[in-house]
């Protein structure tokens, strides 16, 4: 699944990213994804995750967001696991590497979702700044005891860009995967982007009905990724 190539799609999301504010960073949050199952104790392994409005849930009910939908999965499935949304509206790749210091020093996360770089692309900012902004986000998670494991979600570029600098912006996240052992998601938003009755009115963020897809596309490398954690955790007790 690819960004829409309509100009008229391009201009809608341009709009989306002045709305959502692109260009500044909204306060740093991380909130627990409602849980909709028994309280969870402060000792239950949590799943963080890390990224832009996209994320966050922009203009969604809290409920709708495709976090609440994972933490939804995780209690229907009795893994235990606490959903972690620290997603942030406008946030961009450096603004992600500057508070990963102190989301980490919130816990220790058994896994780490890392979705980022899509505000940079729709600055056109250099492919290599958003590279090293994210292989030092991922250093930085390798050097946590115990290790969690991460996945790596991918982003697509906006076709305005350039087919070139598309390409690079595509490849940065696999190979940043690849180099730090981690997993890799290859399109968060696959089956969802340029599918204006998947979108909100804005044409970039997803409706409730989008974000149901997003955490389809989530889960479907997650669920593996507890259940085995799950099972280990509960064949040491």
């Amino acid at each position: 699944m690819r960004w829409s190539t309509r100009g008229k799609y391009l201009k809608i999301v341009m709009t989306a990213c002045t709305l959502a504010g692109c260009g500044a960073r909204s306060r740093p949050v991380a909130t627990a994804a409602k849980n909709s199952g028994e309280a969870l104790s402060p000792a239950t392994p949590s799943v963080l995750l890390i990224g832009t409005s996209l994320t966050a849930g922009y203009g969604l009910d809290p409920h709708d967001a495709w976090a609440t939908r994972i933490q939804e999965k995780v209690d229907s499935a009795r893994l235990g696991f606490r959903v972690i949304n620290a997603g942030v509206s406008g946030e961009s790749s450096a603004d992600a590497l500057h508070r990963i210091d102190w989301l980490l020093s919130q816990g220790a996360p058994a896994v780490v979702i890392v979705e980022t770089g899509a505000n940079d692309a729709l600055r056109g900012a250099p492919v290599d700044s958003i590279r090293t902004n994210l292989d030092s986000t991922l250093s930085r998670l390798d050097q946590r005891q115990p290790r969690p494991v991460i996945i790596v979600a991918g982003m697509e570029a906006l076709p305005n860009l350039g087919r070139q600098y598309g390409e690079a912006f595509r490849g940065i996240f696999p190979a940043e995967a690849r180099a730090h052992h981690d997993r890799y998601l290859p399109f968060l938003l696959d089956g969802v982007a340029g599918i204006p009755a998947l979108n909100q009115g804005d044409g970039i963020h997803p409706n409730a009905t989008g974000s149901r897809r997003v955490a389809e596309n989530v889960w479907q490398l997650l669920e593996p990724i507890l259940d085995s954690l799950h099972r280990m955790r509960h064949d040491s007790l």
